[in-house]
């Protein structure tokens, strides 16, 4: 099959006919091109040219070929995305971008996804401190870019807005275009991104000018990266603004193809800033400086810990989080233990980060600092009663007078299989106790066994149509009915699971507990019952799980959102939108019935 052919633009700022006119001409003469990548401002910077941009995404003329963009900001940006974001066809985790139009999507916040085979990662807005809606990123999604650097497989291609600081180091000055050394437009957090990320291309706007760099080698790694800076659409001084890329995805490359170094390659840029302002931060400390240094990495009782490097007073997300930091001592954010558990007693990160949130009244966290004391309430002995005593009320009781036994599939001694309400695909169903239990963790041995039999009939039945089979199960303190979701997703997709559900834990600032070999036989022995958990086990065995806090503002449906931004149906992450007639609930039920007959382990 032949590598994909993709355009990359530079910032538009709202020159769409200007921009699509010489899309469609480098079409016509070497295409045809499968995707347009926009980086820099895509919103109008003069007023003048709303109206041609409104009739772009608002469909009145057409985008000739699927466009993604990044830069979320310019003139009219707040209303076109705020629109965008409520619609019900973005909901879910959408790391293929928010759908604005036919054939425009934004790619929000940041994140990686599929396109063509390539691994397309991103970043979108700029930096800035000033915690506007639209047109910046967050911290949360720099650590959602960190994290990628932990998965397996290579990215492609990664699109920032700004260039990384210092992407001239040790390039041939020949090349370097004037002006490039300049301050405005480059930004040092993406150069920690990139250099952790490592991708093979790497495209930015913003600097007004075209450069393409040598190739670089990167530290840890047999590829090179190239950079690619890309001039605004329609200059003045005819810089090139669109450029064509047709590379082979690095998950079919051979070992040999991928470690390949053209004879100009250098060192990494960034390496070179990192021992310069290394060894220039090193020359400055006395030896007390180093002393209070160490002090620092061990002590951590402090109010306000000392920093050996870096942003001194902005607090790390990864480690208020999660409790952990993967760069340790090369962070440079501030691991303050006494601002984790202010963070773990709900207190809202930006509050403790700026001393104020924008979000005011709309945020769920708090803007108060919490005593010890009201946390121990919250932490208090909750009586289990109401969730171990049956319930007439309950949907999910066989003996309730408000179960809807047109939507059971099969029963068994211990459990039974169902059509939920509202099903996010035809052939998703629940495995559910038959007593009225709180979760599937800590029943006896006899219930998991059978359990396991529904799951297997499910895989089964599942793997003659090219499909696997994910579970999860939202275990909360305050639950009643336990069940146990399942969900068949096309084979082809199901090898990103992990990475997707990985990625959209980062976003709402946990991370997963990975058990691999007997992942439920552990999570089994390790769950006490007393806290509320969400897990997920995936097709190859492995087990995701993560314990809930009190205080933590988890969304129930996290596990079907995420399913549903994977399968780019994120209008359906609400049960609600996918409502069915009971006719058609019984239609679905008997097809499913008649399909499954063959691996049902109760007939």
């Amino acid at each position: 099959m032949a590598p994909p052919r993709i355009l990359l633009s530079g910032d538009v700022r709202g020159r769409l006919s200007q921009l699509f006119k010489r899309v469609s001409s480098v079409n016509k003469s070497a295409g045809p091109f499968d995707a347009l990548l926009c980086v820099g401002q895509f919103f109008p910077d003069a007023p003048e040219l709303l109206e041609e941009f409104a009739d772009y995404v608002e469909g009145r003329s057409p985008v000739p070929l699927p466009t993604y963009f990044i830069g979320d900001y310019g003139i009219g940006a707040p209303k076109v995305l705020s629109a965008a974001s409520r619609s019900h066809a973005n909901l879910g985790f959408k790391m293929d971008g928010l759908k604005i139009c036919e054939n425009l999507y934004w790619l929000k916040g940041s994140g990686k996804f599929t396109l063509h085979g390539l691994s397309v990662a991103y970043i979108s807005g700029r930096h800035s401190l000033d915690g506007q809606q639209f047109g910046t990123y967050s911290q949360d999604d720099v650590d959602a870019m960190r994290a990628l650097a932990e998965e397996a497989g290579v990215v492609d291609l990664f699109l920032s807005n700004e260039w990384p600081s210092g992407i001239t180091n040790r390039a041939a000055r020949t090349d370097v275009p004037p002006g490039i050394s300049e301050a405005s437009g480059s930004d040092s957090t993406i150069s920690e991104i990139v250099a952790e990320i490592k991708p093979r291309y790497h495209i930015a706007g913003t600097k007004g000018v075209f450069y393409a760099r040598e190739p670089y080698s990167n530290a840890d790694a047999v590829h090179v990266t190239r950079f690619i800076g890309l001039a605004p659409v329609g200059n003045k001084v005819k810089q090139k603004f669109i450029h064509a890329l047709s590379p082979t995805p690095a998950s079919t490359m051979s070992s040999s193809e991928i470690s390949m170094k053209p004879s100009n390659t250098t060192l990494s840029p960034f390496t070179a800033v990192e021992q310069s302002a290394g060894a220039k931060e090193a020359g400055k400390r006395t030896a007390d400086d180093t002393n209070d240094a160490q002090y620092w990495r061990y002590d951590v009782s402090q109010k306000r810990q000392k920093h050996a490097v870096g942003d001194g007073d902005k607090l790390c997300f990864k480690y208020l989080s999660s409790g952990s930091c993967p760069r340790g001592e090369k962070c440079n954010f501030r691991h303050d233990i006494d601002a984790r558990e202010q963070y773990r007693r709900g207190v809202c990160f930006d509050f403790l980060n700026k001393g104020k949130c924008e979000r005011g009244p709309d945020c769920n966290f708090k803007h108060s600092l919490q005593e010890e004391e009201e946390s121990g309430s919250r932490n208090g002995n909750r009586s289990r009663g109401a969730s171990v005593n049956r319930s007439k009320e309950c949907w999910f009781c066989l003996s309730s007078p408000n179960v809807e036994s047109h939507l059971i599939i099969s029963v068994g001694e211990r459990y039974y299989c169902a059509l939920p309400k509202g099903p996010l695909v035809e052939d998703h169903v629940l495995i559910i106790p038959i007593e009225h239990l709180p979760n599937t963790l800590s029943l006896p041995p006899e219930n998991e066994t059978e359990l396991n039999r529904f799951q297997n009939s499910l895989k089964m039945y599942h793997k003659n149509q090219q499909k696997e089979v994910v579970f999860f199960e939202w275990v909360s303190k305050r639950g009643t009915h336990a069940n146990v979701q399942a969900i068949p997703v096309p084979s082809s997709r199901a090898a990103a699971l992990q990475s997707i559900f990985s990625l959209a834990a980062v976003k709402l600032g946990f991370k997963f507990n990975s058990l691999s070999a007997d992942g439920r036989k552990m999570l089994r022995t390790e769950f006490d019952g007393k806290s509320s958990l969400f897990y997920v086990e995936l097709p190859e065995g492995t087990v995701l799980s993560h314990i809930v806090e009190d205080n933590e503002n988890f969304p129930a449906q996290f596990g079907r959102e995420v399913v549903a931004g994977l399968l780019n149906v994120a209008d359906k992450a609400d049960w609600r939108n996918c409502a069915l007639s009971k006719e058609e609930e019984i239609k679905l039920v008997e097809e499913f019935k008649r399909q499954f007959a063959a691996f049902d382990p109760n007939t």
